[in-house]
């Protein structure tokens, strides 16, 4: 595995690469809200292994990317991406992003269709946040971050291990990559609360299942039951998008965290390459 920083319109983003020279198409892989790109070291060592050219994305304002102060828009972020496939010359890899990132590569698939072959939303991708918030207001209070800023970092871990046991440890050290360590033990998140909530209110005003009819890439979607109430209404969105589109398959984790790609890394690889060598993304 290597890393490098990549221009991109401007700024620069953050990419781990697992090389392979073969014919299997490249996978570029996209992370979450307030998350970074080591959150996909388990998975994409697998995919790794099994001969793809794998890449992994700081999104802007997140791990070692650029913390530019705007641009936190799904325009923007897809910009971003469609950039970064034309700037490192990938030929139409397949494109896979969690939560947020989920949303990212749909709107990849709609806005600049020749960038990809087919797309993957891992528990994301039809995220409609104004479907279920009365206004931004509202939705911003539910579902802004807790300021982390000046915990202990060892605190922080305890915490996390506490919280995901029997997780891989490369998923336990994929989230402790959210932070940025200081020398006096604290840590604070890689993304600000200011730019948080600019993505948050990105992701408000994003409405994917709107123009879902007119996606012209195939697009799988991996989405976690988690046994709650908003596992019901993602099992009605997604059935709704898979009458509304016959390029859209769905396969379930259930039970699962929303962070399934970093619960379950073999199995998520499993299912993205049995699709790829199939031909529904190949």
């Amino acid at each position: 595995m290597t890393h490098r920083l990549v221009n991109v319109g401007g700024i620069q983003l953050a990419v781990r690469e697992w090389a392979s020279a073969n014919s299997l198409p490249s996978i570029v892989l996209v992370h979450g809200l307030a998350s970074n790109s080591r959150l996909w070291d388990g998975a994409a060592a697998e995919l790794a292994r099994r001969g793809y050219h794998v890449l992994a994305i700081d999104q802007r304002g997140h791990g070692l990317s650029s913390k530019p102060d705007d641009g936190y828009d799904l325009h923007h972020v897809t910009a971003d991406l469609a950039g970064l496939i034309d700037e490192l010359r990938l030929d139409h890899p397949v494109v896979a992003g969690q939560s947020w990132g989920g949303n990212v590569v749909v709107e990849l698939a709609l806005r600049h269709p020749e960038a990809t072959r087919g797309v993957c939303g891992v528990d994301g991708g039809l995220i409609q946040l104004s479907d279920r918030f009365k206004n931004w207001d509202e939705c911003a209070e539910a579902l802004q971050p807790p300021r982390l800023a000046g915990m202990r970092s060892a605190d922080f871990e305890r915490m996390m291990r506490n919280n995901y046991r029997g997780w891989p440890e490369s998923a336990i050290a994929g989230t402790l990559a959210n932070m940025q360590h200081h020398d006096d033990g604290t840590m604070s998140p890689w993304l600000s609360f200011e730019r948080h909530m600019l993505v948050l209110r990105g992701l408000w005003e994003h409405r994917p299942l709107d123009q879902l009819a007119t996606l012209r890439r195939p697009a799988l979607f991996t989405p976690a039951d988690s046994g709650d109430s908003w596992s019901q209404s993602k099992r009605r969105d997604y059935e709704s998008a898979m009458r509304q589109n016959e390029r859209v398959r769905v396969e379930w984790f259930s039970p699962a965290h929303h962070d399934l790609h970093a619960q379950y890394p073999e199995r998520w690889a499993d299912v993205l390459h049995r699709n790829i060598s199939e031909g529904f993304l190949g």
